[in-house]
């Protein structure tokens, strides 16, 4: 199954990945999933948490096409602690 992105992954956008992927991750079953964000402009935190999200439940194959999809698909693909995390651990060394 492949899910094609194109322009931006943010504000509403993001909310109808959300929708799309929850009606369509039920039919995935074994199969494998192409995320495709070859023509992907930007994506803001929530367009990455939600790509984030997809790719942990999958794993999914990233095509990339550009530095700036390159970029994207690195932060998708990779567990980054959050900001609020990193400061819960620097307090606990105060």
């Amino acid at each position: 199954m492949t899910v094609k992105l194109e322009g931006r992954v943010a504000g509403p956008y993001t909310a109808e990945l959300d929708r799309i992927w929850e009606l369509a991750s039920p039919t995935l079953a074994s199969r494998r999933l192409i995320l495709d964000l070859r023509e992907t402009t930007y994506a803001d935190a929530g367009g990455i948490r939600a790509l984030r999200a997809i790719y942990s439940q999958t794993k999914a194959t990233i095509l990339v096409g550009t530095p700036w999809t390159q970029y994207l698909a690195e932060e998708v693909s990779r567990r980054k602690p959050e900001p609020i995390e990193r400061e819960a651990r620097n307090a606990d060394r105060a």
